[in-house]
């Protein structure tokens, strides 16, 4: 219905007065409405016919630039980045024994006391374990104020045993004195001896003589038996003679004896002297025995004894460190030399061989990387693991200590294998391990591989995925993904 008719309608629609007055409020709103609305529907519809156009226009004119676009050549690919590449080449890779150990000291030194039953009266503050001692150096003083005691009583009595010396040798002399003097008297008697031999003979001539006169009457017997009984006194005078040389000189006798035993005592005597010289050295011997030093250089690996302890009567903690009846005080890693005791079954025994060199490396410490050599293979298997004992030298190190875990991985022979630069290998989030190979001239494929050992340091062997010649990304391996384009760096 048009407006015109509206109005009309309305015009021939009217009602009585009464009835119009009280609706046309309500009339006069619905018409203010509408007069509203009709603007709002107007503008609606013209601005939604625009957009219509709009659309049409838009794709009338995107439609030939499309077609331009697609109809204009693409561009070539930019390569990803700039890299050097390396082939695979031969190596000499040497084949390892894997196997597990305990570092030990190679030559561990007791320090023992050289005297029992003293006090230890001080320890130097460096003196602890893991430090460096070097030989001579003290590592505990002992209290001497025991053996200065006993010396000054050893000195005593040597003084007391030289004065019995000198004793002895007075009576020695005293001895050879009356040894002389026997020997005079029996001069003496031997010289009495030979008067009374004379007087013997010249009675002896008498009596001959009156005999000779009583036979022809000259003489009267008593006279020639007064001659007789002169012969008698003479013999009597000899015997006795005789008798007192042989008692002179059982005199002399005596007293050589008794020089000999004088003599004797002078030499107890002078062995007592020198015993109880000998016993003042000992204890001057040990005053220097109070100062325990370090019998080699090395590292101090125990350090047992304590300032207050008594030598010779550890605590009872300490039961276990005697050596020879002697407390232990320390122990010193001779040379700071070390060892790996590795482990090593009996069936893979052959495969060792003494001098062989060692990769020693710690699941604890990542910087421990050591080069040690097969030092001895020891001759007993044990029964129960079937296992040997091979014993590695390694360098002195303060990354190793005795006592700690270590890996060794020992040379068993040498045998030809593929390698490639380190850096061209890149370890993936699953564990596994790839190279970028270049396919074609400037395309790198990605290529799973297996690694083997390490090889000087900047190289490491592949033991599968490659094949000799093949050409590995190096600088730049990091950066790439499978498929990129790339541009390869001449020398």
């Amino acid at each position: 219905m048009t407006m015109g008719e509206e109005s009309s309608s309305e015009v021939k629609t009217e009602e009585p007065l009464g009835v119009e007055d009280a609706s046309f409020p309500r009339k006069l709103d619905e018409r203010q409405t509408r007069l509203w609305l009709m603007p709002l529907l107007l503008g609606t519809g013209l601005g939604f016919a625009i957009a219509l156009g709009g659309v049409g226009a838009f794709k009338h004119n995107a439609a030939p630039q499309q077609n331009a676009v697609a109809n204009k050549p693409a561009s070539p690919v930019k390569p990803a980045m700039t890299v050097t590449i390396a082939a695979v080449e031969p190596a000499s890779i040497a084949q390892t024994l894997a196997t597990t150990g305990t570092v030990a000291a190679s030559d561990l030194i007791p320090v023992l006391p050289q005297t029992n039953g003293l006090q230890i009266q001080q320890i130097p503050e460096n003196v602890k374990e893991g430090a460096f001692v070097k030989k001579g150096q003290v590592l505990a003083v002992l209290d001497d104020s025991i053996l200065q005691t006993q010396i000054s009583q050893a000195k005593a009595d040597v003084q007391s045993k030289q004065a019995d010396v000198t004793s002895k040798q007075a009576d020695v002399t005293s001895k050879q004195a009356t040894v002389s003097a026997n020997l005079a008297i029996v001069k003496q008697r031997q010289a009495d001896l030979a008067q009374a031999q004379a007087r013997l003979e010249e009675a002896e001539k008498n009596f001959q003589r009156y005999q000779k006169l009583a036979a022809s009457g000259a003489i009267s017997q008593q006279e020639l038996d007064t001659r007789s009984y002169t012969v008698k006194t003479a013999t009597e005078g000899v015997r006795l003679a005789k008798e007192n040389i042989r008692s002179a000189q059982a005199n002399v006798g005596g007293s050589q004896a008794n020089i000999s035993i004088a003599q004797a005592n002078v030499n107890k005597a002078q062995a007592d002297v020198r015993n109880s010289a000998a016993k003042v050295g000992q204890l001057q011997t040990q005053i220097g025995q109070t100062l325990v030093v370090a019998p080699v250089s090395g590292i101090i690996a125990e350090k047992l004894a304590r300032v207050g302890d008594v030598t010779g009567v550890p605590p009872q903690t300490q039961v276990g460190n005697i050596i020879g009846g002697t407390q232990k005080l320390f122990s010193i890693i001779r040379d700071r030399k070390l060892e790996l005791q590795a482990k090593v079954p009996e069936i893979q025994l052959p495969l060792v061989k003494v001098g062989a060199t060692v990769d020693v490396t710690s699941d604890l410490n990542r910087l421990v990387k050591l080069e040690g050599r097969v030092r001895e293979i020891e001759p007993m298997v044990n029964d129960q693991r079937r296992e040997a004992i091979v014993k590695i030298d390694i360098r002195a190190t303060n990354l190793l200590k005795p006592g700690m875990f270590a890996r060794a991985a020992i040379t068993t022979n040498n045998a030809m294998g593929m390698t490639v630069p380190q850096k061209a290998v890149q370890p993936q989030p699953d564990g596994s391990v790839i190279v970028f190979m270049l396919s074609g001239e400037d395309i790198v494929r990605a290529q799973k591989v297996e690694l083997g050992e390490p090889i000087n340091g900047n190289r490491v062997e592949i033991k599968s995925g490659l094949k000799l010649g093949d050409r590995v990304v190096v600088k730049g391996a990091g950066y790439l993904k499978d498929g990129d384009k790339v541009l390869v760096a001449r020398d």
